[in-house]
Protein backbone atom coordinates (compact mmCIF):
# COMPACT_ATOMS: atom_id res chain seq x y z
CA UNK A 1 0.00 0.00 0.00
CA UNK A 2 0.97 3.94 -0.26
CA UNK A 3 2.76 5.42 0.90
CA UNK A 4 5.41 2.54 0.72
CA UNK A 5 7.88 2.09 3.87
CA UNK A 6 11.15 3.14 3.38
CA UNK A 7 12.45 -0.35 3.79
CA UNK A 8 10.58 -1.57 0.45
CA UNK A 9 11.99 1.66 -1.15
CA UNK A 10 15.70 0.37 -0.09
CA UNK A 11 15.06 -3.13 -1.00
CA UNK A 12 13.08 -1.72 -4.68
CA UNK A 13 16.61 0.11 -5.33
CA UNK A 14 18.47 -2.82 -4.77
CA UNK A 15 16.64 -4.61 -7.34
CA UNK A 16 16.70 -1.90 -9.74
CA UNK A 17 20.48 -1.33 -9.90
CA UNK A 18 21.11 -5.38 -9.08
CA UNK A 19 25.08 -4.51 -8.16
CA UNK A 20 27.32 -7.33 -9.45
CA UNK A 21 24.29 -9.19 -10.83
CA UNK A 22 23.20 -10.08 -14.31
CA UNK A 23 21.16 -7.13 -14.93
CA UNK A 24 23.47 -4.68 -12.76
CA UNK A 25 22.99 -0.64 -14.29
CA UNK A 26 25.26 1.86 -14.36
CA UNK A 27 24.37 5.11 -12.64
CA UNK A 28 23.35 6.66 -16.52
CA UNK A 29 21.06 4.00 -16.92
CA UNK A 30 19.37 4.14 -13.63
CA UNK A 31 18.87 7.85 -14.81
CA UNK A 32 17.26 7.06 -18.75
CA UNK A 33 15.29 4.65 -16.53
CA UNK A 34 13.85 7.30 -14.92
CA UNK A 35 13.34 9.70 -18.14
CA UNK A 36 11.78 6.52 -19.92
CA UNK A 37 9.51 6.13 -16.84
CA UNK A 38 8.73 9.84 -17.04
CA UNK A 39 9.89 10.00 -13.10
CA UNK A 40 9.13 13.66 -11.86
CA UNK A 41 12.19 15.71 -12.45
CA UNK A 42 14.46 13.12 -13.24
CA UNK A 43 18.04 14.33 -11.96
CA UNK A 44 21.11 13.41 -14.20
CA UNK A 45 23.15 10.89 -12.34
CA UNK A 46 25.24 12.17 -9.69
CA UNK A 47 27.91 9.97 -9.37
CA UNK A 48 27.57 8.76 -5.84
CA UNK A 49 26.59 5.35 -5.05
CA UNK A 50 24.02 4.13 -7.06
CA UNK A 51 21.77 2.33 -4.41
CA UNK A 52 21.76 5.18 -1.90
CA UNK A 53 20.83 7.43 -4.56
CA UNK A 54 18.25 5.34 -6.24
CA UNK A 55 16.92 4.69 -2.76
CA UNK A 56 16.41 8.74 -1.85
CA UNK A 57 15.04 9.24 -4.88
CA UNK A 58 12.12 6.51 -4.31
CA UNK A 59 11.85 7.48 -0.86
CA UNK A 60 10.92 11.48 -1.66
CA UNK A 61 8.12 10.03 -4.00
CA UNK A 62 6.91 7.05 -1.63
CA UNK A 63 3.87 8.11 -1.84
CA UNK A 64 3.26 9.60 -5.58
CA UNK A 65 1.72 6.35 -6.40
CA UNK A 66 1.68 7.55 -10.34
CA UNK A 67 5.40 7.94 -9.96
CA UNK A 68 6.31 4.91 -8.34
CA UNK A 69 4.24 2.48 -10.73
CA UNK A 70 5.29 3.66 -13.42
CA UNK A 71 9.00 3.04 -12.48
CA UNK A 72 8.15 -0.35 -11.39
CA UNK A 73 6.22 -1.12 -14.63
CA UNK A 74 8.80 0.17 -16.66
CA UNK A 75 11.26 -2.34 -14.80
CA UNK A 76 9.26 -5.12 -15.41
CA UNK A 77 8.20 -3.73 -19.25
CA UNK A 78 9.69 -6.47 -21.67
CA UNK A 79 10.06 -3.15 -23.96
CA UNK A 80 13.05 -2.40 -21.61
CA UNK A 81 15.51 -5.37 -22.60
CA UNK A 82 16.83 -6.80 -25.47
CA UNK A 83 15.03 -11.01 -24.51
CA UNK A 84 11.63 -8.98 -23.96
CA UNK A 85 9.62 -10.96 -21.87
CA UNK A 86 12.09 -12.96 -20.50
CA UNK A 87 14.14 -10.78 -18.45
CA UNK A 88 11.26 -8.62 -17.76
CA UNK A 89 9.37 -11.65 -15.92
CA UNK A 90 12.74 -11.86 -13.99
CA UNK A 91 12.27 -9.06 -12.40
CA UNK A 92 8.68 -9.24 -12.08
CA UNK A 93 9.59 -12.12 -9.44
CA UNK A 94 12.28 -10.40 -7.65
CA UNK A 95 10.05 -6.57 -7.39
CA UNK A 96 6.72 -8.92 -6.30
CA UNK A 97 8.72 -10.29 -3.37
CA UNK A 98 9.97 -7.15 -2.51
CA UNK A 99 6.32 -5.66 -2.70
CA UNK A 100 4.59 -8.97 -1.10
CA UNK A 101 4.61 -7.12 2.50
CA UNK A 102 3.00 -4.27 0.89
CA UNK A 103 0.06 -5.69 -0.10
CA UNK A 104 1.33 -4.86 -4.19
CA UNK A 105 2.17 -6.98 -7.04
CA UNK A 106 3.03 -6.40 -10.57
CA UNK A 107 0.99 -8.39 -13.00
CA UNK A 108 0.45 -8.86 -16.81
CA UNK A 109 -2.48 -7.92 -18.78
CA UNK A 110 -2.31 -8.45 -22.43
CA UNK A 111 1.12 -8.62 -22.17
CA UNK A 112 1.29 -4.38 -20.50
CA UNK A 113 2.89 -4.53 -17.23
CA UNK A 114 0.17 -3.48 -13.98
CA UNK A 115 0.87 -2.96 -10.94
CA UNK A 116 -2.30 -3.67 -8.30
CA UNK A 117 -3.90 -4.83 -5.04
CA UNK A 118 -3.03 -8.63 -3.97
CA UNK A 119 -6.68 -10.00 -3.63
CA UNK A 120 -8.01 -11.96 -0.57
CA UNK A 121 -6.07 -14.99 -1.61
CA UNK A 122 -3.09 -13.42 -1.19
CA UNK A 123 -1.42 -13.79 -4.40
CA UNK A 124 -3.78 -13.02 -7.25
CA UNK A 125 -3.70 -9.08 -8.12
CA UNK A 126 -7.00 -7.18 -7.83
CA UNK A 127 -7.06 -3.88 -10.32
CA UNK A 128 -9.36 -1.17 -9.61
CA UNK A 129 -9.52 2.65 -10.41
CA UNK A 130 -5.63 4.17 -9.41
CA UNK A 131 -6.44 5.56 -5.67
CA UNK A 132 -4.51 8.86 -7.20
CA UNK A 133 -7.16 8.92 -10.18
CA UNK A 134 -8.37 12.54 -9.56
CA UNK A 135 -4.68 13.91 -9.43
CA UNK A 136 -3.63 12.20 -12.54
CA UNK A 137 -6.76 13.53 -14.51
CA UNK A 138 -6.11 17.21 -13.35
CA UNK A 139 -2.06 16.52 -14.26
CA UNK A 140 -3.07 15.40 -17.91
CA UNK A 141 -6.23 17.72 -18.96
CA UNK A 142 -5.46 21.66 -18.60
CA UNK A 143 -8.86 22.72 -19.27
CA UNK A 144 -10.52 23.05 -15.70
CA UNK A 145 -13.95 22.40 -17.14
CA UNK A 146 -13.25 19.42 -18.97
CA UNK A 147 -11.22 17.97 -16.15
CA UNK A 148 -13.69 18.43 -13.69
CA UNK A 149 -16.02 16.43 -16.11
CA UNK A 150 -13.54 13.67 -16.20
CA UNK A 151 -13.16 13.56 -12.58
CA UNK A 152 -17.10 13.11 -11.74
CA UNK A 153 -17.69 10.78 -14.48
CA UNK A 154 -14.84 8.77 -12.06
CA UNK A 155 -16.22 9.22 -9.00
CA UNK A 156 -19.85 8.18 -10.64
CA UNK A 157 -18.11 5.19 -11.75
CA UNK A 158 -16.23 4.16 -8.97
CA UNK A 159 -19.97 4.53 -6.52
CA UNK A 160 -21.32 1.81 -9.71
CA UNK A 161 -18.65 -0.51 -8.90
CA UNK A 162 -18.45 0.03 -4.89
CA UNK A 163 -22.64 -1.25 -4.86
CA UNK A 164 -21.89 -4.11 -7.42
CA UNK A 165 -23.59 -2.22 -10.90
CA UNK A 166 -20.71 -4.48 -12.50
CA UNK A 167 -22.63 -3.29 -16.13
CA UNK A 168 -22.68 0.37 -15.79
CA UNK A 169 -18.94 0.33 -14.12
CA UNK A 170 -18.04 -0.96 -17.06
CA UNK A 171 -19.76 1.12 -19.36
CA UNK A 172 -18.40 4.32 -17.21
CA UNK A 173 -15.14 3.14 -17.64
CA UNK A 174 -15.39 3.23 -21.29
CA UNK A 175 -16.95 7.03 -21.04
CA UNK A 176 -14.17 8.14 -18.97
CA UNK A 177 -11.29 6.39 -21.54
CA UNK A 178 -13.40 8.14 -24.44
CA UNK A 179 -13.44 11.52 -22.69
CA UNK A 180 -9.46 11.45 -21.70
CA UNK A 181 -8.27 10.51 -25.08
CA UNK A 182 -10.47 13.13 -26.81
CA UNK A 183 -9.11 15.64 -24.38
CA UNK A 184 -5.69 14.82 -24.49
CA UNK A 185 -5.65 14.77 -28.81
CA UNK A 186 -7.66 18.31 -28.86
CA UNK A 187 -5.24 19.51 -25.74
CA UNK A 188 -1.91 17.99 -27.62
CA UNK A 189 -2.65 17.84 -31.29
CA UNK A 190 -3.36 20.18 -33.76
CA UNK A 191 -5.22 17.90 -36.13
CA UNK A 192 -7.01 16.84 -33.51
CA UNK A 193 -8.53 20.81 -33.05
CA UNK A 194 -9.45 20.78 -36.31
CA UNK A 195 -11.29 17.29 -36.28
CA UNK A 196 -8.65 15.18 -38.28
CA UNK A 197 -7.85 12.14 -36.73
CA UNK A 198 -6.50 8.69 -38.05
CA UNK A 199 -8.22 5.18 -38.51
CA UNK A 200 -6.67 1.39 -37.80
CA UNK A 201 -5.87 1.23 -41.59
CA UNK A 202 -3.70 4.51 -41.09
CA UNK A 203 -5.86 6.51 -43.20
CA UNK A 204 -7.25 10.22 -42.30
CA UNK A 205 -10.45 10.58 -40.91
CA UNK A 206 -12.10 14.15 -40.74
CA UNK A 207 -14.66 14.31 -38.25
CA UNK A 208 -16.13 16.34 -35.61
CA UNK A 209 -17.64 13.15 -33.81
CA UNK A 210 -15.24 10.50 -33.20
CA UNK A 211 -15.32 7.73 -31.90
CA UNK A 212 -14.07 5.49 -28.99
CA UNK A 213 -12.29 3.24 -31.65
CA UNK A 214 -10.74 5.79 -33.80
CA UNK A 215 -9.37 7.79 -30.65
CA UNK A 216 -7.52 4.72 -29.59
CA UNK A 217 -6.22 4.44 -33.16
CA UNK A 218 -5.63 7.39 -33.44
CA UNK A 219 -3.14 7.74 -30.18
CA UNK A 220 -1.56 4.65 -31.09
CA UNK A 221 -0.72 6.00 -34.11
CA UNK A 222 0.89 8.99 -32.76
CA UNK A 223 2.87 6.60 -30.69
CA UNK A 224 1.52 7.79 -27.28
CA UNK A 225 0.20 4.62 -26.39
CA UNK A 226 1.92 0.99 -26.58
CA UNK A 227 0.33 -1.29 -29.27
CA UNK A 228 -0.28 -3.78 -26.34
CA UNK A 229 -2.38 -1.32 -24.61
CA UNK A 230 -3.94 -0.42 -27.81
CA UNK A 231 -5.22 -3.90 -27.94
CA UNK A 232 -6.26 -3.56 -23.97
CA UNK A 233 -8.03 -0.72 -24.28
CA UNK A 234 -10.24 -2.36 -27.53
CA UNK A 235 -11.66 -4.89 -24.99
CA UNK A 236 -12.87 -2.09 -22.74
CA UNK A 237 -14.11 -0.49 -25.80
CA UNK A 238 -15.97 -3.51 -26.79
CA UNK A 239 -17.53 -3.82 -23.46
CA UNK A 240 -18.37 -0.09 -23.29
CA UNK A 241 -20.58 -1.31 -26.35
CA UNK A 242 -23.50 -3.10 -24.20
CA UNK A 243 -24.60 0.57 -23.30
CA UNK A 244 -27.06 -0.68 -26.44
CA UNK A 245 -29.61 -2.79 -24.42
CA UNK A 246 -30.26 -4.58 -28.03
CA UNK A 247 -26.53 -5.99 -27.92
CA UNK A 248 -27.13 -6.56 -24.14
CA UNK A 249 -29.93 -8.77 -24.62
CA UNK A 250 -28.39 -10.81 -27.44
CA UNK A 251 -25.29 -11.75 -25.99
CA UNK A 252 -26.53 -11.69 -21.82
CA UNK A 253 -22.93 -10.68 -20.82
CA UNK A 254 -22.50 -12.49 -17.03
CA UNK A 255 -20.16 -8.83 -15.81
CA UNK A 256 -19.00 -9.65 -12.50
CA UNK A 257 -16.35 -7.51 -10.02
CA UNK A 258 -13.51 -9.50 -12.16
CA UNK A 259 -15.07 -7.97 -15.41
CA UNK A 260 -14.95 -4.52 -13.80
CA UNK A 261 -11.53 -4.96 -12.38
CA UNK A 262 -9.94 -5.98 -15.86
CA UNK A 263 -11.36 -2.84 -17.51
CA UNK A 264 -9.69 -0.78 -14.93
CA UNK A 265 -6.74 -2.38 -15.65
CA UNK A 266 -5.66 -0.64 -19.00
CA UNK A 267 -6.54 2.47 -17.94
CA UNK A 268 -3.69 2.44 -15.50
CA UNK A 269 -1.54 1.11 -18.70
CA UNK A 270 -2.82 4.25 -20.73
CA UNK A 271 -2.54 6.17 -17.83
CA UNK A 272 1.36 5.26 -17.79
CA UNK A 273 1.64 5.58 -21.52
CA UNK A 274 0.24 9.17 -21.80
CA UNK A 275 2.44 10.17 -18.94
CA UNK A 276 5.27 9.28 -20.53
CA UNK A 277 4.82 10.52 -23.26
CA UNK A 278 3.07 13.85 -22.75
CA UNK A 279 4.93 14.81 -19.00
Amino acid sequence: MFPLDTKTTERLAKVIVDIEGPYERKGWQIAELLRSASWPDAPEYDGSPRVPWLAELLEERRDDRGAVERLLCRVCDPLEYEDGMASAKDFQQVVNAKLEHEGLAVSYVEGRPVLGEVGADGATPVHSAPPDLERRLRALISDDATAEMQVRRANETQLCEHIGAHTMAIIGIGSLVEGLLLAVLIEHDAEARNNRFISGKGKPVHTDQPSLALLIDTVRAKGWIQLDATKFIHHVRDFRNYIHPRKELAEQPDFDADSVGLCWAPVHAILNDLEQQLR
